[in-house]
């Protein structure tokens, strides 16, 4: 599971730089700097939370049923979060209407929080 996670964090961070470069270059002449700032904020909030499977991944300080736990939580709210930012911020550029999918953001927010106050409280317990 080590590897999984901590892959998974390469493969978000990866991504989290792809789009922020397209965020700061390809959307300037697209749409306006609030949306640009909208985009910037899922980008920054992914990169945060790679960082974080990358760490996860990394330590054994933690048993593999905690990680796994706090992995699905962080993964599930980065793709609902961070990806239906990217949506919402670029809606004016197709015909879809991504503001129905505006629920998503606060949903994957949610998931995010509770990864990191189960990841505070398997620690605390696991430390302790």
């Amino acid at each position: 599971m080590n590897r999984t996670i901590f892959l998974t964090g390469i493969v978000f961070g990866v991504l989290a730089v792809v789009l922020g470069a397209f965020g700061a270059h390809g959307l300037e002449e697209l749409v306006d700097a609030e949306a640009i700032q909208t985009f910037e904020t899922g980008v920054r909030y992914q990169m945060y939370h790679s960082l974080l499977l990358l760490v996860l991944g990394s330590t054994n300080r933690l048993p593999e049923q905690s990680k796994k736990s706090i992995y699905y939580l962080m993964v599930a709210g980065m793709v609902l979060f961070s990806f239906s930012i990217y949506l919402l911020s670029t809606n004016g550029l197709t015909s879809f209407d991504f503001k129905t999918l505006g629920f998503m953001t606060p949903v994957g927010g949610l998931l995010l929080i509770s990864g990191w106050l189960l990841l505070g409280y398997r620690a605390h317990r696991h430390f302790s």
